[in-house]
Order: structure tokens, then C-alpha cells, then sequence
């Protein structure tokens, strides 16, 4: 299947919302000075100050070390400003490395960004794997602002697994 190329001005409707949702902890800060490249197999969109910006079908993002596959992307704009980020796939996933080199690898059902409440909300499945452990459930909220992690809901269980930090060998200082 080709892909097609995005539309210039979509490009710059999803760069700030795409670039957040991995949150600054967990982002590489070099990652928003690098060229974005997105391709799906088709775009519907509004290019206005209100309005949606739909990509269906193989949605690839990348910028940097920021990587997103999902089948489908919903972009909705309100006032001029992106309001929310809808990642959708069987799953979506999104990958990146921060500035100590540890990648962040996040998969879900659903991936929801809303921006005026710096909230994540992933459902479905949901799996994050950091070098330090991972973190399963069936949804999970993250505050990118509070760095707050909520999960569990819907009858299902949350599982964590905490790695310990990395002893230093004997005489290293």
C-alpha cells in the first residue's frame, strides 16, 4: 500500500500536540528541534481554526527519537489552538528516548492527549516499558504536569514492576 504524504499545514496543526505526549520528563529535549515526518494512507481535514484533522490508515509519525504508529490519528483544533490528540490502533504505539538514552515504549487500544488539562488518558491494553520496569493495566491517566499516574478502572487490575537502580561495581565513585 503507498502511503501519502501529509499536507504541509497538518504538519503544523500536530507538531506541539504529538510532541507532548510523552511528557518533558520523558521526552528528548533535542526532539522538537528535528524535523517531523508524517504519512497515512488518508487525510481528511479542516484547515481552519476549529475543526478536525483525521488521518486513517498506517499513521507514522516520527521527529527525532519520537516515533508513533497508530491506524488512526484525530486532531481537533478549537480557537486556533489544538484542544486534543486522538491516537487509535489495535495498538497505537509511541516510542521515544529521553536525554539519558533510556527509550520509553507506550502501547494502547486508545491514546487520548488533552491539552488544556495536560492529561493522558490510554486505554486498551495499555503496556509502558522503561528501562526501570513497566506498568500494565487496562487504563492508565497520566498528569503531565503533577508527573500523577492513575490507573485500574473497568474491573481490571493494575501491574507494576520496579527495577532497582543499577549498583555501582566496587570502586567506582
Amino acid at each position: 500500500m503507498r502511503r501519502a504524504a501529509a499536507d504541509p499545514t497538518l504538519l503544523r496543526l500536530l507538531v506541539p500536540a504529538l510532541l507532548l505526549l510523552t511528557g518533558p520528563a520523558l521526552a528528548k529535549s533535542t526532539d522538537r528541534n528535528q524535523p517531523m515526518d508524517i504519512s497515512a494512507a488518508q487525510v481528511d481535514a479542516v484547515l481552519t481554526d476549529d475543526g478536525d484533522a483525521l488521518m486513517k490508515g498506517d499513521v507514522v509519525i516520527s521527529q527525532g527519537t519520537l516515533n508513533v504508529r497508530a491506524d488512526d490519528a484525530l486532531v481537533t483544533r478549537k480557537g486556533g489552538d489544538i484542544e486534543q490528540v486522538v491516537l487509535t490502533g489495535a495498538p497505537a504505539v509511541l516510542s521515544q528516548v529521553n536525554d539519558n538514552g533510556e527509550k520509553m515504549t507506550a502501547r494502547a487500544a486508545k491514546i487520548v492527549y488533552t491539552l488544556s488539562t495536560d492529561l493522558i488518558v490510554m486505554t486498551g491494553g495499555v503496556v509502558v516499558n522503561q528501562p526501570r520496569g513497566n506498568l500494565k493495566g487496562e487504563m492508565i491517566k497520566y498528569d503531565l504536569t503533577t508527573g500523577r499516574l492513575d490507573g485500574g478502572g473497568g474491573g481490571g487490575r493494575v501491574s507494576m514492576r520496579i527495577l532497582p537502580k543499577t549498583v555501582k561495581p566496587a570502586g567506582d565513585n
